[in-house]
């Protein structure tokens, strides 16, 4: 049989997802109001058919999706990349200041991620990267992964990378 026959492996759970609140920021004096989704993750890995007729053991990418899915469960996400908003840090309380505005939160509700803005192409971005840096990944002979976020029915977003 041909090794080098590649099969791309979707992943797409419903337990794949997260609820958070965030803000799209739009510019330095325009943002949206506070409020929350229930996003969804989905996964595609493209990969060689080995010898045994399997390209990975992918019940272990379903772990690993599950784990940075439940890592942004029930938080508030905040940018901490973005050039509009400056957030604090005090006395068990969180304090994002957007132009005037003092938005203060409990620093056990708020998870500060380094993107640039909450929005779900900054979200792809980062749960790709964080996807590729766990070291179950390591070893496998991976030719391409495409990882997508959901804020809502047919709204979707999704950062890429292939091997070289």
């Amino acid at each position: 049989m041909d090794t080098d026959i590649l099969t791309r492996i979707e992943i797409s759970k419903e337990y794949l997802n997260f609820s958070a609140g965030h803000f799209t920021i739009f510019s330095g004096g325009d943002r949206e109001n506070l409020h929350g989704h229930n996003f969804q993750v989905r996964c595609h890995v493209t990969a060689a058919v080995g010898a045994d007729g399997l390209a990975f053991d992918y019940v272990m990418l379903k772990r690993v999706l599950k784990e940075l899915c439940d890592a942004l469960d029930e938080r508030l996400l905040l940018p901490e990349q973005s050039p509009h908003l400056r957030i604090e840090s005090a006395d068990g309380m969180v304090i994002a200041w957007f132009g005037k505005e003092r938005l203060t939160f409990l620093e056990r509700d708020v998870l500060v991620l380094p993107i640039r803005n909450v929005t779900i192409e900054e979200l792809a971005g980062l749960l790709l990267e964080r996807l590729r840096c766990r070291p179950e990944l390591a070893g496998l002979d991976l030719r391409e992964i495409e990882l997508g976020v959901s804020s809502g029915s047919g709204q979707w977003a999704f950062s890429s990378w292939e091997s070289t």
